[in-house]
């Protein structure tokens, strides 16, 4: 079997000054902290799998959905090869269920400032190549 790249998407879900991850287990990434999101499916729009992801996730409902940025991102030890299109949205109400308990232990709010680690590696691909992300306020 081919080795094919996947696309997946990241939800950069803000409230007040703080964002929305969840620690990974399964899969790959287990044990870091992630945004929620999933593999686009064919024929989607990414801002309809953004809130497809989160509402599966977490049980959240986001709004104000836009792109913000793209990750190339490969797991040598897990022999994956993903393109993350990251988008940030807002929540504004509501708190985040474990609704897929096979894949997250938790999720927190955290400041930019003061993100947990590990991070997920397209987390860290996107703050590295996005300096002007950690000093996003709004």
């Amino acid at each position: 079997m081919s080795k094919v790249v996947r696309v997946g998407v990241g939800v950069i879900i803000k409230r007040g000054n703080q964002v929305l991850l969840g620690e990974r287990i399964g899969a790959h990434g287990s044990n870091t902290w992630a945004t929620p999101g999933g593999h686009l499916e064919f024929g989607e729009s990414i801002e309809s799998c953004a809130a497809r992801e989160v509402l599966e996730e977490t049980g959240l409902t986001v709004v104000d959905v836009k792109q913000v940025g793209f990750t190339n991102d490969i797991f040598e030890r897990e022999d994956k090869h993903y393109i993350t299109i990251f988008v940030e949205a807002r929540c504004d109400e509501g708190e985040a269920q474990i609704l897929e308990p096979h894949k997250c232990k938790q999720w927190q709010w955290f400041t930019w400032d003061n993100l947990p680690k590990p991070l997920f590696i397209p987390m860290v691909n996107l703050i590295e190549e996005n300096t002007e992300l950690s000093t996003s306020k709004s």
